[in-house]
Order: structure tokens, then C-alpha cells, then sequence
């Protein structure tokens, strides 16, 4: 089974941080692309951020280009966000998802894990 857990959000101010993990099991880590996407309420699904196998090529959304910053410890099977300067737009739960955007862009995933919310807010 694989199982992608999201966890690190809160409630944070404008212009906090926060830092979001997501712990992977079920498949080979090292063998794909992870991404970051979002949903704010009402809203749909947003890619925000992608990474290669290992580490070297990021990719990011113009929405959050210089705040976030996407990593991952293949050591640990663990993908970060850590996000800075966050705004009250950056409201949603936050998903990890297997691939990156190109394979995020075929088509959605089967199911949406639980995600993490974060709330920006003041």
C-alpha cells in the first residue's frame, strides 16, 4: 500500500513559517519525482512545487516562487515545503504527491490522502 502522510501544518501569521514534512511508504522513494500541491477552501487542486529524484532540479508555481522551498532526505523516505512569508492566500491543506508535474499534469491521482491544513491568518 502506498501512503503518502502529510503533517507540519498549523495556524501561522502573515509573514510566518512553517515547515511540512511528508513521509512516504508503499514504493521506491528514490525512483520518483515528488511534488507539493495545494487546495484552498472552495478551490481545486494547485501544483505548487516539484522535485526530481534527487534533489537537483526543483520546479515552483509562480504563486509561491522565493518563499517556498521544496527538499527531500531520500535517506528518511521524507519530502519537505518549507514555506516563509506566508499570506493569507496560502490557506489550504497541503498534499504531497508521487511524481512531478508532468505526471501530476496527465491526470489527478485515484485519491487525495489527508493532507495538512495550514492557515494563514492573523
Amino acid at each position: 500500500q502506498e501512503q503518502l502522510v502529510e503533517s507540519g501544518g498549523g495556524l501561522v501569521q502573515p509573514g510566518g513559517s512553517l515547515r511540512l514534512s511528508c513521509e512516504v511508504s508503499g514504493f521506491t522513494f528514490t525512483d520518483y519525482a515528488m511534488s507539493w500541491v495545494r487546495q484552498a477552501p472552495g478551490k481545486g487542486h494547485e501544483w505548487i512545487s516539484a522535485i526530481n529524484t534527487d534533489g537537483g532540479n526543483v520546479n515552483y508555481a509562480a504563486s509561491v516562487r522565493g518563499r517556498f522551498t521544496i527538499s527531500r532526505d531520500n535517506a528518511k523516505n521524507t519530502l519537505y515545503l518549507q514555506m516563509n512569508n506566508l499570506k493569507p492566500e496560502d490557506t489550504g491543506v497541503y498534499y504531497c504527491f508521487k511524481g512531478g508535474l508532468a505526471t501530476y499534469s496527465s491526470g489527478p491521482p485515484h485519491s487525495w490522502g489527508l493532507g495538512t491544513q495550514v492557515t494563514v491568518s492573523s
